[in-house]
């Protein structure tokens, strides 16, 4: 996790702010630090005397051959976690994917806004103000993911085919949605230390790529840092951006697999 977390914190440090990669440390909660800790999972115990050092952190529990999670950490509000990304992860994986969405996301989160007003505002729009309004105003936006959705600029808001709530996430949460696919991150990590960290890693290296083609895919010019445009005003950009998310979709099937497999062991483990 270090060739992550250490850049960010190298950045940080140094007031740099990142558009694409800050997002993962930002908008995700886990501190860099908690991304570095090994947990190995329910049923696992750790012997030897190192394994001591987890009896300092919250969610272990001293037994006769060594060190192991405790079960009564898992509280009822773990609990409660658990069962809610159980029902969304099987709900999800139960649709198909869809894949015409096209990133048009970030492009209705500046809809009509100024330079200034933009959320990345150090950088530019690769077709200005007026043509990044254009494309929103050209093509159907179909967004079902509401945390994508509740930062629509207000004009933007009825262009979208649905009106996504939080009360509908169950309901149109799917699994060819970039937003889904990278909150599988967050699902793991909300559990920490519960879940095992290699799925926490396997999920937030999902998490970075699914970020980049976001990042590429939306109005802003970020040439400067490494990041090509794919250009979805475009017919060639938009087949371009559906293949990628497919591809998305399809890396993230297992790992919300797992997921529903640990939470359901999770529940299990810890009545």
């Amino acid at each position: 996790m270090r060739r992550w977390t250490e850049p960010h914190l190298r950045r940080r440090a140094d007031g740099q702010k990142h558009p694409v990669l800050d997002f993962l440390f930002t908008y995700y909660s886990h501190r860099p630090a908690r991304l570095e800790r090994w947990h190995p999972g329910p049923g696992v115990v750790l012997a030897g005397e190192s394994a001591r050092e987890y009896l300092g952190w919250s969610g272990y529990r001293e037994v006769a051959a060594g060190v192991e999670l405790d079960p009564d950490a898992f509280t009822p509000n773990r609990r409660r976690t658990a069962e809610f990304v159980l029902a969304l992860l099987t709900a999800t994986a139960a649709r198909p994917p869809r894949l015409g969405c096209f990133g048009l996301h970030e492009w209705a989160m500046v809809y009509r806004s100024s330079q200034e007003e933009v959320r990345h505002a150090g950088w530019p729009l690769r077709l200005g103000s007026s043509g990044t309004d254009r494309v929103v105003e050209s093509l159907p936006i179909r967004c079902s993911h509401f945390d994508a959705f509740r930062f629509f600029t207000p004009p933007a808001r009825p262009r979208n085919t649905l009106q996504p709530t939080r009360q509908d996430q169950l309901r149109l949460e799917q699994p060819g949605c970039l937003h889904a696919n990278m909150d599988l991150y967050k699902w793991a990590y909300k559990l920490d230390p519960f879940v095992p960290s290699e799925l926490v890693a396997d999920c937030f290296e999902l998490a970075v790529g699914v970020r980049e083609l976001d990042m590429r895919a939306s109005p802003y010019d970020l040439t400067a840092l490494g990041y090509s445009p794919v250009r979805i005003e475009t017919v060639e950009g938009r087949a371009e951006y559906a293949r990628q998310q497919a591809d998305f979709a399809e890396r993230a099937a297992p790992l919300r697999a797992r997921l529903v497999e640990v939470c359901r062991a999770l529940l299990a483990y810890a009545r």
